[in-house]
């Protein structure tokens, strides 16, 4: 199985920020998403970066937020990301896809416009490799 389609969760179910977010926006959808990094797209759907919890606890100590609403007159593009997690093209194959995967714990997913479509965990990656190792022969 070479398309990674097969593995995407696309936009509609994924949760992510747009690029215009203050960090109290960025805080309170992460909370309730309950993940610890979320791409980040800007209004025309495109593919931005991604924002992390440690990308927000370092905002908010380096840049001394000790109120909340502190956090309103700030946008999370204005604040520095450790690391952003590259896209792959929706016509990569599997190969690039797993190198991808060994350094981000989801590889985001854009069309040839740069839109993002989806994005594709780890752990599904991880799950397809268990199976394809012990599947009997």
């Amino acid at each position: 199985m070479n398309n990674i389609l097969f593995f995407l969760i696309p936009k509609a179910l994924c949760a992510y920020l747009h690029d215009d977010y203050t960090v109290r926006q960025a805080l309170e959808k992460m909370e309730a998403a309950n993940l610890g990094a979320l791409p980040i797209l800007n209004r025309r759907g495109e593919y931005r970066g991604t924002l992390t919890e440690g990308d927000l606890l370092w905002a908010l100590k380096n840049q001394c937020y000790m109120d909340i609403r502190q956090a309103e007159a700030h946008r999370i593009m204005q604040i520095p990301h450790r690391k952003d997690y590259m896209p792959v093209k929706v016509t990569t194959d599997m190969h690039d896809l797993i190198e991808r995967a060994g350094t981000q714990n989801f590889v985001p997913v854009v069309d040839d416009q740069d839109a993002f479509i989806g994005l594709v965990t780890r752990s599904s990656i991880i799950r397809y490799c268990h199976d394809k190792l012990f599947e009997k022969v």
